[in-house]
Formats: structure tokens, sequence, C-alpha cells
């Protein structure tokens, strides 16, 4: 099944974000195991279960010593295996695989979470992996909402295309000396949020309230702060077939938030990713930060942990917390690898439980694997420990965001975060934004239906 072109509201023509991005993918000519030919559709082999494989990392840089770390305990376990490592930002992955899957050059093993997951599927790239499970020592042993998360992900076969190794949650970090000092109470609410934003900003000292993210990932972040403001509780109405995306509660709460630049935030908040977004605020003096899980230990490496905590999402005067769902993390084994049998050996090891626990702990995420997640490190890591309570004590309500759509991540990134800097910049109005979105989300969920019934 190919994914289908369709024009966008917005004029231009997707393929997927296939070719968006694109060029970099002369990354090796060996990218697919033995020949690097592989392409979408590609049937492979199981091959002998020994030599090479290569496994491509969706967030290389930011991950990479940890995978190294994991690829070095497989190798000497696995003597007869050799894994060849591909690190690619998290910025540029869904371009790179989409562009292999059309020319050929996949790898064996790849990042594939949720967010991407049903656009790789319904370009039949990813080998369904519920019979390999199955009969696996990992059967029993996988977080059971992770599983469901990234099955229902697949696009609506109800097959498993990816192994779940981590979730993440949204925090917000925030500088427990700068709050001290500035006499404020944790910003759990979002009242304290604000309040805490403005009063901690001084421009002609360059300190600032808040960092906001403005350029790669800021969709899912604004997505975050109206929902958690609004109270709407579900992405999509009651029909199914219209989303909430344009909600007037929603237009209201956006327009808030991106109030915030440039009033409380650094101007080059227009253009930074999380990797900038999370460097500046390590280093600078700036109050909050609404980032997840995954930078805890960057945080802790810049300032100790005696100078910010990591807290759940604020929120509303209720005492209600929503939030959007954060993607769950796995691997996936693409369907053109020649050794696919040597691919789910590396796939295994890399989510039982002593190497998903190293992973995770690197990561500060939630380990997939059970066993791993009642380590010690858990409890230590305490952002960890407030997100599951959070997620588990009936205090949060978690919209489902829909990644089952295979359009979904091209919405959600090429085609809407250069509207979203506009939006700060004030060249486009909060409602027009949401309503371009919308009508994008409700063409992209009528297809959907037609083709899954």
């Amino acid at each position: 099944m190919k994914i289908s072109n369709r024009r966008s509201s917005s004029g231009g023509r997707r393929t997927s974000a296939a070719v968006a991005l694109g060029a970099v993918l002369a990354l090796t000519a060996t990218a697919c195991g033995d020949d690097g030919s592989g392409a979408g559709g590609d049937k492979g082999a199981e091959g002998s279960g020994k030599g090479k494989i290569v496994f491509w990392d969706n967030n290389g840089g930011v991950r990479t010593d940890i995978w190294k770390e994991i690829i070095a305990d497989f190798e000497k376990a696995n003597p007869d295996i050799k894994v060849e490592y591909v690190g690619i930002p998290s910025t540029d992955y869904q371009s790179k695989v989409d562009t292999a899957i059309q020319g050929g050059g996949l790898p064996d093993v790849g990042g594939v979470g949720a967010a991407m997951l049903a656009g790789f599927a319904a370009q039949n790239a990813l080998e369904p992996l519920d019979d390999r499970l199955a009969k696996s020592s990992l059967n029993g042993k996988l977080n059971d909402d992770m599983v469901t998360s990234l099955k229902a992900a697949g696009g609506g076969d109800d097959k498993l295309y990816s192994i779940p190794t981590s979730a993440n949650n949204g925090v917000l970090y925030y500088r427990t000396d700068l709050f001290k000092k500035a006499g404020l109470d944790e910003p759990s609410t979002w009242d304290k949020f604000y309040e805490a934003a403005e009063k901690l900003t001084d421009k002609g000292k360059n300190e600032f309230g808040y960092t906001i993210r403005g350029g790669a990932g800021s969709i899912a972040q604004a997505l975050d702060a109206m929902y958690g403001q609004s109270g709407i509780t579900s992405f999509w109405d009651s029909s199914g077939a219209k989303t909430t995306v344009n909600d007037p509660k929603n237009v209201e709460a956006l327009e808030k938030y991106a109030g915030l630049f440039k009033e409380v935030t650094p101007a080059a908040d227009l253009n930074n990713d999380f990797t900038k977004m999370v460097a500046q605020w390590d280093s600078g003096t700036i109050g909050m930060l609404n980032h997840n899980l995954g930078s805890y230990q960057d945080h802790v490496k810049a300032l100790g942990t005696d100078k910010f905590r990591g807290i759940p999402q604020p929120t509303g005067a209720d005492g209600k917390r929503v939030q959007v769902s954060n993607p769950v993390d796995g691997l996936g084994l693409f369907k053109s690898s020649k050794n696919k049998d040597a691919a789910w050996k590396f796939i295994e090891f890399a989510t039982s439980h002593e190497e998903n626990s190293k992973f995770n702990k690197s990561a500060g995420q939630v380990p997939a694997n059970n066993d791993a997640a009642k380590d010690a490190w858990i409890s230590e890591a305490e952002p960890t420990k407030l997100a599951a309570a959070a997620l588990n004590d009936g205090s949060t309500t978690i919209v489902q965001l829909p990644y089952y759509l295979p359009d979904w991540n091209t919405i959600s990134k090429a085609d809407n975060e250069p509207n979203f800097q506009k939006v700060l910049n004030g060249d486009l109005s909060a409602k027009e934004f949401l309503d371009t979105m919308a009508g994008q989300l409700n063409e992209a969920q009528a297809e959907w239906k037609q083709r899954n019934g």
C-alpha cells in the first residue's frame, strides 16, 4: 500500500514528508546489511544470523554514546555479528528514511517511534513483529500500554511494527534558585507559570522567565500548552471527523502562550530546536523550560541537582492536568533487510532488562522492559518518578495525538512549523494557524477512515 498523494490546505503537494528535507541519504552505499539496495516493499531475507547489520539511530548525537555502549555489549555477546552504527539527527530522520524507502539504502534496524510509524508502515517498509515477539524471551516482559500504543500507531491493521524501548513525558523544568530568590511558588498551575515568567524577566540583564520552542519540534510543545490550558480532553470531536485543534478555547490558549515570545523569552527562541533550547537554559539565566524527561541528565550535568526541578506539566485552576501524548519510541526491523535473523537478535538484546535499563537511565525516560522499570535508578531520577506518578494517580488526562495518520508527522512538522514561527512573529493569527492545521487534519482523518473502513 502506498501513501496517497494529496493537495494540502496550504497548496503544497504532499507525499509523506518524504523528500522534504531529503538530500542527505548518501550515508553509505552499504546501508542495508549486505548490499545497501533495499527499498520499501523489498522482501529481504532471514539471512544466516551472522555477519553485518546496519542500525540507524533516530536521535543521533544525543543518544550516540549510549547506543555505542549497547552495541559493544551486543557484539561481545554475539561475536559473529557486527553492527554498523549510523547516527541521524532527529530532525532529519523521517526524510532520510522516506528517501531510502523510495530509492534504496534502508538499514536493517532503525529507531521507529509512534510519530513516524504509520507513514513508514503505509509504505510497506516495516516487518510485522508479532510472531517474532510471541516466540521471544521478551514476550510478556514489555509494558502493555507501550505495545498497545505502537500497535495503534501502525495505521489500522493492528500489527506491531516496532518494539518499544521507552516512553517520554512532558516536563516543566524550573530553576529553584531563581524562584527562591524571587519569592515565587513552584509553577504547578498555569496561573503560577505565567506569573513566574513575567516576574523572572529582566531584559536589561538578559534574564528571562521562559524559553519557548520556535524551531524544529515546536508544534508538539505548542499543542501541549494549548490543551493544558483549555482543558479539552480529546483531539477529535464526538463525531471523530473534526479535530478540536481550532476550538475557540485552544485558539485563546495559543494566543496567550505565543504572546510570551520576546516578552519573557529570548528573541533567539524563534529558531530553537530542543538541543539549542536545552543548551540555552542550562547555560543561561532563564527561569523555566518545557521539554521532556530526555533532557534531565543534561540539566544535572550543567546545574547539579540543587538548582532545578522537573515537575509534571501545570494543572488548571481545578487541579486537573491535561497533556498531549508523548510518542513511544521503539526499534523497527526493515522488511528489505537481508539479515533479519541477526537484526532481530539486536532488537531483542537492546530491549532486554539490563540494556533497556541502561539506555533509559541515560535518556532519563521510562523503560519499556517491565523488569528495567523496577530498577532503583527510577526512584532516584525525580522527574521520571513524578511523571510516572502523575500518569497513574488519576490527576492527568492524556489527549491522544493521531500518530496513526500517515500524514501526521508531515502536518505537525514540515507543514506547520514555519507557520508557527509566523504566529510568534505576529505575522499570522493563532486562529488562522489553527484553522489551517485543522483543515489538513480533518482531510487526513477522512482519508484514513476511507482506507480503513
